[in-house]
């Protein structure tokens, strides 16, 4: 895959989508599987077919929403997608998206107002797992990427399960300094917790801290993935409170390389398409398009590689007019603070 992009910044998008792609795809032979019966049936994975799952489509229409906007998408906003573009979420990957969902997606199409849909709905990854365009909207600033995500994850997480809502704040800010030419693997993952809520969303807090310490004390990925099933499980799997905190540790564990984060998650187990899509989208964002992981790019379909291609060129632009609009604010307002 020959990077056509016309700026860093556009070529580090590109990679934080493709690989969010990538991981999806490599991690859907191994969703819900523990890892002995990964190692048993697979070995080691580190390829992949197709061109992701539900994963994917839920962050395209994310991308479509924050498009549309010029960069200010809201839940509403997000729900338009789900109602217009139904199809995609009720076609032929309709039995990969989350039973939850799938209600929820129900009750917009039966007239229901988008504030209204998240009552009953399970713990899951749904925001998290597609958030990464919100990063990539307000990249440089990841207290703002955070702040979205807590609205736009309001669509489908509330009250009691407002630590999805956490999730996909930390998955957006850490994507959101990943883009910025100076970050560091340590920068990203202190990025990701820097703004949460300190009281509200102090579980999600404590949990990636947590998982974040367990990949530091432990080198080997194998003994890391034994301890982390073992002290944060929950009763499903999908539950961001899992995945999210196991998604940034692996981004610690592969050192940022985007190929190795997507393997990483694939094998290991449970909701493993989605963190791996997580951990490989924020690598990519941090590591851009290189000799060393371009091979993998090109085994996606040509066509899935064209629509990221063309995704990231329009985020990039929404990126950039974005940033221009609230230059205004200060053109608008000239404060003298002397």
């Amino acid at each position: 895959m020959q990077a056509s992009t016309s700026s860093r910044f556009e070529t580090h998008v590109l990679a934080c989508l493709t690989f969010g792609v990538i991981g999806d795809a490599m991690g859907t032979p191994t969703e819900n599987l523990e890892p002995a019966e990964i190692e048993r049936r697979f070995g080691w994975v580190d390829s992949f077919e197709g061109d992701g799952t539900d994963d994917t489509i839920m962050r395209d229409l994310i991308a479509s929403a924050l498009i549309r906007t010029g960069g200010y998408a809201d839940a509403d906003h997000w729900a338009e997608e789900w109602r217009d573009r139904h199809d995609l979420i009720f076609g032929s990957k309709v039995g990969r998206f989350f039973p939850s969902v799938l209600h929820a997606a129900a009750k917009l199409r039966h007239g229901y107002a988008p504030r209204t849909i998240a009552e009953g709905t399970m713990p899951s990854s749904s925001a998290a797992m597609a958030i990464a365009p919100v990063g990539i909207v307000n990249a440089g600033n990841p207290r703002a990427a955070a702040a979205q995500a807590m609205e736009i994850a309001s669509l489908l997480h509330v009250t009691d399960l407002a630590f999805c809502q956490d999730g996909a704040a930390a998955i957006a800010a850490a994507v959101a300094e990943a883009l910025m030419p100076e970050a560091t693997v340590g920068s990203t993952l202190q990025a990701s917790t820097a703004h949460l809520k300190r009281w509200s969303g102090k579980e999600m807090l404590s949990l990636i801290t947590a998982a974040l310490e367990l990949a530091g004390e432990t080198a080997d990925y194998k003994m890391f993935r034994e301890r982390y099933h073992a002290k944060f499980r929950r009763q499903i799997a999908c539950d961001s409170r899992e995945t999210v905190p196991a998604a940034l540790a692996i981004v610690r564990l592969a050192g940022g390389d985007p190929r190795l984060a997507a393997s990483l998650g694939a094998n290991f187990g449970r909701d493993a398409d989605t963190i791996a899509c997580m951990a490989a989208g924020i690598c990519g964002a941090l590591r851009g398009i290189s000799a060393l992981n371009v091979e993998l790019i090109e085994r996606l379909p040509v066509e899935a590689q064209r629509a990221q291609a063309d995704l990231a060129s329009r985020l990039a632009v929404t990126t950039r007019a974005k940033m221009e609009n609230e230059l205004k604010a200060v053109v608008r307002c000239p404060i003298d603070v002397s």
